[in-house]
């Protein structure tokens, strides 16, 4: 197919298996125990995007169909990311998190015009920035729970001494927290240098413009910058707040 990056047919088939069997093998020989896990992964993302691309067609061609896809994704974002933080209820909050990261950031990209008011540009645009706040928001949720508990010594000091709840467990989590925000600081340092990511890659193949694939790039990578900078000071807030924690649902009839 003439622009295309993938032939799609039985060598996209055969690679995806062997790509799969090395991952396996390799999780089997360092015996990660996430072998099946890996398979399962694998089969879900072949699955999810053969769903996907038979639908997106439809959906880019309606505003209506776009704005539901969208919140379709925050929600299955919110889910899974409450899900990686912690067993309690209080992780659908996390809902709260990733919308505060993302909004902001379509706002200014779509109002400003730099990205067209069309299904077709708003859908993986959408999708890049909610896939980065929900990673960001995960990994915050995740370390300041975790510091919380490891260092549940100093969290109580930090009361006995007169602080109040959110600033004692500020101390303990932020610093923990915040290096959720490092990897997402690395790609855009080195952007061009050490990767061409996916949306630099996809742009400049499409139209062979190395001037476009370079603008849109940098305007995804940023806009990650911003959304998961945001997502991370709102849920590292929740969870200092107590909104979010591991503590397990109290049943209907505890007294």
């Amino acid at each position: 197919m003439s622009g295309a990056s993938v032939t799609v047919g039985w060598g996209l088939a055969a690679a995806l298996v062997l790509l799969v069997g090395v991952a396996v093998t390799v999780s089997l020989v360092g015996r990660f125990g996430i072998s099946r896990t890996l398979v399962i992964a694998a089969a879900r993302a072949v699955v999810q995007l053969a769903l996907v691309a038979s639908v997106i067609v439809a959906v880019v061609r309606s505003w209506w169909l776009t704005a539901a896809f969208v919140l379709v994704m925050l929600a299955v974002a919110s889910w899974t990311s409450a899900r990686r933080m912690t067993p309690s209820r209080s992780g659908v909050l996390a809902a709260v998190a990733i919308t505060a990261g993302v909004v902001p950031v379509l706002a200014v990209t779509l109002l400003s015009g730099a990205v067209p008011l069309t299904g077709i540009s708003v859908v993986p645009v959408a999708g890049i920035v909610i896939g980065g706040a929900m990673t960001a928001t995960s990994q915050g949720g995740r370390r300041a729970l975790d510091d919380l508990d490891a260092h549940r010594d100093q969290y109580e000091a930090g009361l006995a001494l007169g602080g109040r709840r959110r600033d004692a467990a500020m101390l303990v989590c932020r610093p923990a927290a915040t290096q959720a925000l490092v990897p997402p600081m690395d790609q855009t340092r080195t952007v061009g240098l050490v990767t061409l990511p996916g949306a630099f890659v996809g742009v400049l193949i499409g139209s062979g413009n190395p001037v476009q694939a370079a603008a849109a790039q940098v305007l995804v990578l940023i806009g990650l910058l911003a959304a998961e900078s945001v997502a991370v000071a709102v849920v590292l807030e929740l969870v200092a707040r107590g909104a979010i924690t591991r503590a397990p649902a109290r049943s209907a009839s505890a007294g």
